[in-house]
């Protein structure tokens, strides 16, 4: 009996501009990098390198699965990688700039769905796993997955945020307030408490204008 193996598909090299910006991000994460250890801040050479790990993940899933991620896909991944950990946490860019976290959102909202997408045409393509999928089934599958990424990483905010005292979920100030546990009665109405201009804890008043969340 004659087994035939098939040979895996072979990855079509990148384009010089995905190999251009792939090195010049890697180049200012290991300056930021040395620097870092430099002044022993050796949280900041963390993220670092969690940064350069995260940066292989493209090409380590295309090698793993003999698959091509098209290029527009990767880079923005790489740029949101960037963005995230480098000028997010690093830049301070979430404290800077109070829409940044919202708009990285829903990117790696659309970056997640757009992955999800790829999976079930990689499956499709499979010749041991062939079906026809309808549009309508795709963007569902697309859609669950976005979501369920997306509630998978606040599980891990929370946990690190508990463990760790990290704030990755990011506080929020607000003016107003409506809850039950203000209900003297204890009869679940909602007290609205608004207006509020400062926030006082154990005596000690916190210079922001609101109430911190």
């Amino acid at each position: 009996m004659n087994c035939k193996t098939r040979k895996p598909r072979k990855i079509a090299p990148r384009s010089k501009a995905v190999i251009i910006l792939n090195i010049v991000l890697n180049v200012l994460i290991i300056g930021i990098l040395i620097r870092s250890v430099l002044l022993r801040n050796y949280d900041s050479a963390f993220i670092c390198l969690l940064t350069i790990l995260l940066f292989t993940v493209p090409s380590l899933a295309e090698r793993t699965f003999h698959i091509k991620l098209p290029e527009t896909l990767e880079v923005i991944v790489l740029l949101f990688i960037f963005c995230a950990e480098i000028l997010g946490e690093l830049g301070a860019y979430y404290i800077r700039y109070p829409y940044w976290d919202t708009m990285l959102h829903i990117t790696w909202g659309f970056l997640c769905a757009a992955l999800g997408f790829s999976l079930v045409d990689i499956i499709n393509r499979n010749s041991k796993i062939k079906f026809s999928l309808s549009p309508v089934f795709v963007a569902i599958v697309a859609f669950c997955f976005s979501m369920t990424v997306g509630v998978i990483w606040e599980f891990f905010e929370f946990s690190a945020d508990n463990l760790f005292n990290t704030d990755m979920q990011k506080d929020t100030i607000v003016t107003a307030v409506h809850s039950t546990e203000l209900d003297p009665t204890r009869s679940n109405k909602v007290v609205s408490m608004e207006n509020i201009i400062y926030t006082e804890i154990n005596g000690e008043r916190l210079d922001i204008d609101g109430y911190l969340d």
